[in-house]
């Protein structure tokens, strides 16, 4: 009897305990539904998908892949210049702005799955063989890689390579439609900011300065410059920022305080989570003294831009080019934690000294739309004449000086100067389409190979140079190639071919870019502008009723 009593007793013990336990699984599970639901409610509807998939999906999968792929497509669909980098590419995708590497010197898109080159760094391999932005890579050592979807990071693989060794690239130069090939050797890609320093020829008291993007270096080496120009003798800078596409923002801030007296407004930026922060000039630059003219185009961008409006809204100097591309968003880069990714997020725009947004209209996921408009100002013949522009009336400033500027869309210039086609003959083209000015350079360089290698200095190249024919001989070149001028062509291209040889035959001298563009700029309509202000003839000035010149 006491066995049974003892075994009943067990049995309605452990009958409660299935009990007990069933019930609070049935509260536990409520309890994670209403924490999974209370996640949603709560706006974390990515983290809630990201489990479900994770935990739920047909096929195993990781967060981290997840993520992968989720994180690039949600900062593209927040505005043009908010993006993701992969681990794998985060060291190239900072080389440009902090240190050297191996390759052959190039920046480029997929475009329609081919190898567009956007940009070809100054002074790195590619440049010293001739290749030209715009080109398309179409073969690699004989192996096509256009239109057979190569993944990116691929293409960077052929290119990059070993210093010292070469490669084969088969070069789709438009309108041309057979290939061109280039062998490049790799080498080391120097990642400087200044890309020619030197006295405008024929103007003592003018220094023209260059540089291609704001890098860490940046303040250090054109301040150096600046004050070598000075001790020759300049009293006047033109400050060259077309193609510039901008980089570190503090760079850009540092050579701006080097022209301003103390207390103007630099720049400031804000955010929804950034409260603003206003920058003034220090009082202590050391360049107050010298008249000032800034070149910007359609590809002067970011710090480019900040530049050239803090000089405009402070009546400091004249601006002087194309209207700039409008990117007035400030990045910050932010690392993931573990992997070596990291993103640029967008955190703040900045505004020019008398208040003006210069950043463009976008519309967010639409990246091609916004890249394009460059090309629309094209189309509306916006390159050619200022009248085409049109400005919005509420983004309207006026400068301390009486000066009316906009916002709104980039930086308009104070002296507009088009886009110069008066040298670009059919001749010109053919010649350009088969290298052929790059070419003939080459032979002249490798012919006077010793000459060349002991000139030191612009006026050894200008003696150099002196007593050679060398367009004439350049057409007998060009006319064993097949391509020949009428002489109304030859009238026309002349002073550019000219030009181009001595800068190409220059370049490989050791005076690389400064002698490139030492011969280019008597050519440069725009920066003759650039001179003609500085010499005072031809001096905008604040119009009445507001109407700036052009």
């Amino acid at each position: 009897m006491s066995n049974y009593r003892t075994t009943v007793r067990l049995t309605l013990i452990l009958l409660a305990v299935l009990l007990v336990g069933a019930a609070l699984g049935v509260m536990l599970e409520r309890s994670a539904l209403r924490d999974t639901y209370r996640t949603v409610r709560e706006g974390d509807k990515l983290g809630w998908a990201l489990t479900q998939i994770e935990n739920r999906y047909v096929d195993p999968i990781s967060r981290d892949s997840l993520a992968e792929l989720a994180v690039p497509i949600l900062l593209q669909e927040l505005d043009p210049h908010s993006v993701y980098i992969p681990a794998e590419e985060f060291a190239s995708t900072n080389e440009p702005l902090t240190g050297t590497f191996d390759g052959i010197g190039v920046m480029f898109n997929m475009l329609s799955d081919t190898v567009q080159i956007t940009n070809v760094i100054s002074g790195g391999p590619s440049s010293a063989a001739g290749i030209v932005a715009g080109d398309r890579i179409i073969t690699v050592n004989d192996s096509l890689i256009a239109g057979v979807k190569m993944d990116q990071n691929k293409v960077v693989g052929l290119l990059r390579g070993k210093r010292g060794s070469t490669v084969r690239l088969g070069i789709l130069r438009a309108p041309a439609k057979e290939l061109l090939p280039i062998t490049v050797t790799r080498g080391a890609v120097p990642v400087k900011s200044l890309e020619a320093a030197f006295i405008v020829p024929g103007h003592p008291e003018i220094g023209y300065v260059r540089f291609g993007h704001f890098a860490a270096s940046t303040h250090t080496e054109v301040t150096a410059a600046l004050n070598r120009l000075r001790e020759q003798g300049a009293r006047k800078v033109i400050l060259d920022l077309r193609e510039n596409g901008g980089g570190y923002l503090d760079q850009a801030i540092y050579i701006i305080n080097e022209f301003l007296p103390g207390g103007q407004r630099i720049v400031y930026t804000e955010g929804h989570a950034s409260r603003r922060a206003d920058q003034f000039a220090d009082g202590n630059g050391r360049f107050l003294d010298m008249e000032l003219a800034v070149v910007i185009d359609e590809n002067s961008a970011s710090a480019s831009e900040i530049v050239a409006g803090a000089i405009q809204d402070n009546d400091r100097g004249v601006i002087v080019g194309r209207r700039s591309f409008g990117k007035g968003l400030v990045q910050e880069q932010i690392s993931f934690p573990g992997d070596g990714s990291a993103m640029r997020l967008t955190i703040a725009r900045y505004y020019t000294p008398v208040g003006r947004s210069i950043q463009k209209p976008y519309t967010p996921g639409n990246d091609a739309e916004y890249h394009a408009e460059v090309m629309r100002r094209f189309e509306h013949n916006e390159m050619m004449t200022a009248d085409s522009i049109r400005q919005d009336d509420s983004l309207r400033f006026v400068t301390p000086g009486g000066k009316v500027v906009y916002g709104g869309g980039g930086i308009m210039p104070d002296l507009f100067v088009p886009i110069d086609t008066t040298f670009i003959t059919p001749y010109f083209s053919k010649l350009f389409q088969k290298n052929l000015i790059f070419r003939y350079a080459s032979q002249m360089t490798d012919r006077y190979r010793k000459e060349i290698n002991a000139i030191e200095t612009l006026a050894e190249l200008d003696r150099f140079f002196a007593d050679k024919n060398l367009f004439y001989d350049f057409v007998a070149y060009a006319d064993r190639q097949g391509v020949r001028p009428t002489e109304t062509e030859m009238s026309l291209s002349k002073p550019m071919i000219t030009a181009q040889i001595k800068a190409y035959i220059g370049r490989n001298t050791a005076l690389n870019e400064n002698a490139f563009y030492y011969y280019i700029l008597p050519q440069d309509k725009t920066l003759l502008r650039s001179v003609q202000a500085l010499e005072g003839t031809d001096v905008p000035k604040p119009a009445a009723g507001g109407d700036e010149r052009r």
